[in-house]
């Protein structure tokens, strides 16, 4: 069975940005000119995936109204014969089918994937965070589902991250099958450095089997009250195999200050539009 659906937890609080996500949602914080979730729902749509379920919380109306039909902008940029833009101001509203559920509690991401339970069904889906936004020639999601297609079993995106790093991840053990594909063998949530199996951590792309609802159903919360996806994954290895894949690109951790400044940059210096223009700026700073 191919990947038809796809799901992008977005009820977190956005803390590590206050206080503009006080109003704001993390994920409509802009790079360059598109809000985070929209290069997440662009990755998915390019991978071939047809439905995308956002899992929303209080105060992310934001992210729906911009996915939406927004008839009194378009009427504006019509009536000012502004085309170009209402192109791009139409092409949102119809990139991909989007549903919205609601997840009322902030109870973890292995909580936002059991809130959406109900619409994914018996079949395999994945799992994308809008915070790593990852650059890639191949979408990461579309690497993930072509060792999904040859192995039929949940896959994970990973990659190497420094040993100052390691606490703030899911982390696995695996044997190496080849150059970027791995058998997970185990999975840690956040361990401290001297108890870390490797320094291969899991990033917020996954390929799941619809069994991992009843793990997660049966995990117990954290120390912090949360579910954690990646203690709901190690109960599923005891049943199934699990693939993780080193994927092939640039991954920049948008939900952190530095990472969002890195990628407002590098993708910045990318653009057809402003990337002559912003590198000869920065070449001319000085301080």
């Amino acid at each position: 069975m191919s990947i038809r659906k796809a799901i992008l937890p977005a009820a977190g609080l956005g803390t590590r940005f206050l206080p503009v996500t006080k109003a704001l949602p993390k994920e409509m914080l802009p790079i360059v000119d598109k809000p985070l979730i929209q290069y997440t729902v662009e990755e998915t749509m390019i991978s071939g995936v047809d439905n995308i379920i956002i899992v929303t919380g209080r105060g992310k109306s934001a992210i729906e109204d911009h996915f939406d039909v927004s008839y009194e902008l378009e009427k504006v940029l019509q009536g000012k014969g502004k085309f170009d833009l209402l192109e791009q101001v139409e092409k949102i509203s119809r990139l991909i089918n989007i549903v919205y559920v609601r997840q009322k509690e902030a109870l973890g991401v292995g909580h936002a994937v059991l809130v959406a339970k109900e619409l994914i069904g018996q079949e395999p889906f994945a799992v994308l965070f809008a915070d790593d936004l990852i650059d890639a020639e191949e979408p990461c999601l579309k690497q993930l589902i072509n060792v999904f297609d040859q192995y039929k079993c949940s896959v994970l995106a990973i990659q190497e991250v420094r040993e100052e790093e390691i606490e703030k991840y899911g982390v696995i053990k695996a044997g190496k099958l080849g150059a970027s594909l791995f058998e997970v063998e185990d999975l840690v949530e956040k361990p401290p450095l001297s108890k870390a199996p490797s320094n291969l951590a899991i990033i917020g792309r996954y390929i799941l089997t619809p069994e991992i609802f009843e793990e997660l159903q049966n995990t117990k919360p954290d120390a912090t009250g949360e579910i954690q996806l990646t203690n709901g994954l190690r109960s599923l290895l005891n049943k199934q195999k699990i693939m993780a894949y080193q994927f092939q690109g640039t991954r920049y951790d948008a939900g952190n200050k530095l990472g969002f400044l890195q990628a407002t940059v590098e993708l910045a210096l990318k653009s057809k539009d402003l990337g002559e223009e912003f590198r000869a700026y920065l070449k001319s700073l000085s301080f």
